[in-house]
């Protein structure tokens, strides 16, 4: 009996410890900081967590990139903004630029697959296309492979789509149906120019030719000098990647720069009109140009951030998220240092153009990011503001103090409640509307401890 009675007593006094902790840690750390501290220790812990991200922010270092991120452009505020009106009961469409093995195949499944739509794409089975009908309408608001098919030609690039697209458009449903103009958002995704290249010669490799495509260009075909081929037969199967990077005419060199440039600027593929380097120089420029005017981008190394992306541009959300996959073939192939720097070397404008690409995308990520905070912030103040003013006192405007036996002097206009914590707010809006646009990291902490000192600091005030 004694001895329950000991253990029973040495419970309750563990007990008491641990409550008395627990006061103490609140009087200690009274703010939400020591919990969420703990929370991000946990987090950091965690198996499923990786480069220290935090698993509630499946963005915040993926492959690592904003951890090594240093800005090299400077953009306006216009090139980092993309946020656009895409109305799809209206007229507007969505036109994906599908360059070769940048992943376009799975983010075009996306789009057809993926997003949380009143009126989903209908796809079955079987069939490579599926009907995108906008809600209540018999009119698509996609202009994809899944969608229309290679209706320009196998993957046309900028200078095809832009010449084909609104006609084709308006050549399939009745002309009574758009009196007003279409809006066309254009859309695309790039690759690192080396697997992407490497990606390309296994695909030629397995016997692909991409023969289909009609290389248009201000209203004609290329002709066999202007566009002479790598290879006599059917196809290029079982190339070697020597043969591959042999060839003058391959258009897999620079791809993605060819693809998405004007190429009325430099005379179609009519090589006798400037010089080589004039006119990959001017072909850079105008892919910069319109990769940048773009409603959107992504890139295959970043699948996270590019759904954010696409999400924050075109206010659609995906179902199921992205997932970054980096095994393919293309990085099973065993390749020498000085080969991949020979092809580096061959595709030196895509490597200019990636470059660019990955650091305006990465700043717009950012910028995105900054906003969002922004807005959140707004809206918890928004929130504080109301509740205060539910929860404000009785005697606060009614000009009755608290019990003073001593009836002591008012305080002055300087120091009442009401100035004091106006001053204090104006101050914390201030200090918010202050913040740098190229802060990364997150405020929102130090929101919380302004906010947390000036209600103590209010109740200081009224209770002297």
């Amino acid at each position: 009996m004694d001895e329950k009675s000991y253990y029973s007593r040495l419970f309750i006094a563990l007990v008491m410890v641990l409550l008395f902790g627990v006061i103490v840690l609140q009087y200690v750390c009274p703010t939400s900081d020591c919990q969420l501290l703990h929370l991000a220790s946990l987090s950091s812990g965690s198996p499923g967590n990786h480069n220290g991200a935090s698993a509630g922010d499946p963005y915040s270092l993926e492959d690592g990139a904003l951890a090594r991120f240093v800005p090299r452009f400077n953009f306006t505020t216009k090139d980092l903004y993309r946020v656009v009106d895409f109305n799809i009961k209206g007229d507007d469409v969505i036109v994906f630029l599908h360059i070769q093995k940048t992943g376009g195949t799975t983010f075009g499944r996306h789009l057809v697959r993926n997003i949380q739509l009143e009126r989903p794409c209908e796809c079955h089975a079987g069939q490579k296309k599926c009907t995108c009908y906008r809600p209540g309408k018999r009119d698509t608001w996609l202009f994809s492979r899944f969608s229309t098919g290679w209706s320009c030609g196998l993957h046309a690039d900028w200078t095809e789509l832009t010449n084909c697209v609104p006609s084709f458009m308006s050549f399939r449903e009745s002309q009574e149906k758009h009196k007003t103009p279409r809006n066309y958002y254009y859309i695309t995704i790039l690759r690192d120019p080396v697997w992407r290249y490497l990606s390309e010669w296994r695909h030629v490799q397995r016997g692909a030719t991409w023969k289909a495509s009609k290389h248009m260009c201000d209203g004609r075909l290329p002709t066999l000098n202007e566009l002479p081929s790598c290879y006599s037969g059917d196809d290029w199967s079982g190339c070697t990647l020597e043969e591959f990077m042999a060839c003058p005419y391959n258009l897999a060199n620079n791809r993605q720069t060819r693809m998405l440039a004007d190429l009325s600027l430099v005379g179609c593929y009519n090589l006798s009109i400037m010089s080589e380097s004039q006119r990959w120089a001017l072909m850079l420029e105008s892919a910069k140009r319109n990769l940048r005017n773009m409603a959107f981008f992504g890139l295959t190394e970043y699948q996270r951030k590019t759904q954010y992306l696409f999400e924050q541009t075109f206010r659609l959300s995906f179902i199921a998220p992205f997932t970054q996959l980096n095994g393919t073939r293309a990085t099973s192939v065993e390749v020498e240092p000085e080969t991949q720097q020979r092809i580096r070397e061959l595709n030196q404008w895509d490597v200019e153009l990636y470059e660019y690409a990955r650091d305006l995308f990465l700043q717009r990520f950012q910028y995105a990011r900054q906003q969002e905070r922004r807005e959140a912030r707004q809206r918890r103040m928004q929130e504080r503001r109301k509740l205060r003013a539910k929860v404000r006192p009785w005697w606060v405007g009614t000009g009755k103090g608290v019990f003073n036996p001593t009836k002591a002097p008012q305080p002055t206009e300087q120091y009442s409640v009401k100035s004091f914590s106006e001053e204090r707010q104006i101050e914390t809006e201030n200090k918010l509307e202050r913040e740098p646009e190229g802060q990364v990291e997150d405020t929102w902490l130090e929101e919380d401890d302004s906010q947390t000192m000036l209600d103590y600091l209010e109740n200081v005030e009224q209770w002297r």
